[in-house]
């Protein structure tokens, strides 16, 4: 696996797959990368960069965890892209990921060529997603068996009340089955002190990100399952409106991932997009 030298000295890896012209990505979590898999196909397209976020995979741990914090990730998205001495770039966010890959944008805009962000994360420009919204959208999956358990979980995590993590998964895949469960199990963040320091003091400064966004000529692509708690619909809608030039899709049947839940659809909005 190739690595690259972040700013401070950290030493990152990164995975390429498929074909076609560089799609940088980037994870969310902080979880382990892999579980991005060759996002449904699109590697059929496009030749994916995959990074592993300092701290994950076959990343190294930092000396300063600080640097874990979302803002500080954006410098090692820059450093990957000087290592791959490209003008500019194709960048791709998936859930928190796309806070990274949003900021990135606010800070190089001219270093981006197209962005796309899935089932977006949207801490970084100061969207956020009550409670309430969640267990409105999470009706629309009332007929399935798993539901009343994981209803009920749902309900005493959004209500501050504590609850079981696991027991809500279901809601985030448009199909709970075997594959699903492992794939789960597999995108859970890999390291809980990057997770726990990614969104820490100062590392959102929405009002700033939101200003800088307005000057951004990138086309950009937001992407939303239907089902997404994570991040629905409305809110992608709602951080759409942001841009000058952007694109929101709602892929039916879809939670939050939205390759595994219908690989064809997702490859051929995303490939179009990026042309």
């Amino acid at each position: 696996m190739p690595t690259f030298c972040a700013p401070d000295g950290t030493r990152l890896a990164y995975r390429e797959t498929g074909v076609g012209a560089p799609l940088v990505c980037v994870p969310g979590g902080p979880a382990d990368s892999a579980y991005l898999g060759d996002l449904g196909g699109l590697s059929a397209h496009r030749k994916l960069i995959v990074l592993d976020l300092r701290g994950t995979g076959r990343s190294e741990l930092p000396d300063d965890t600080s640097t874990y914090r979302c803002d500080h990730l954006v410098d090692d998205v820059e450093a990957l892209r000087a290592h791959l001495a490209l003008p500019e770039i194709d960048l791709l966010g998936h859930s928190a990921g796309a806070n990274v890959a949003t900021q990135y944008a606010a800070r190089h805009p001219a270093r981006v060529r197209r962005l796309a962000l899935i089932a977006p994360g949207s801490r970084a420009v100061g969207i956020a997603v009550t409670g309430e919204e969640r267990r409105a959208l999470a009706q629309a999956r009332k007929d399935e068996p798993w539901f009343p358990a994981a209803y009920a979980a749902l309900e005493a995590i959004t209500q501050g009340a504590g609850g079981d993590w696991d027991a809500i998964a279901p809601f985030f895949y448009g199909r709970w089955d075997e594959a699903a469960a492992r794939h789960h199990a597999d995108s859970r963040p890999a390291n809980d002190e990057a997770a726990a320091l990614f969104g820490a003091e100062g590392a959102f400064t929405p009002e700033a990100t939101r200003a800088a966004l307005t000057a951004l000529t990138a086309p950009v692509l937001l992407l939303a399952g239907a089902f997404d708690l994570n991040s629905p619909p409305a809110s992608t809608a709602e951080f759409a409106a942001l841009f000058p030039d952007a694109t929101c899709v709602v892929q039916p049947g879809s939670a939050h991932f939205p390759w595994l839940d219908d690989a064809d659809r997702f490859v051929a909005t995303t490939a179009e997009f990026l042309g």
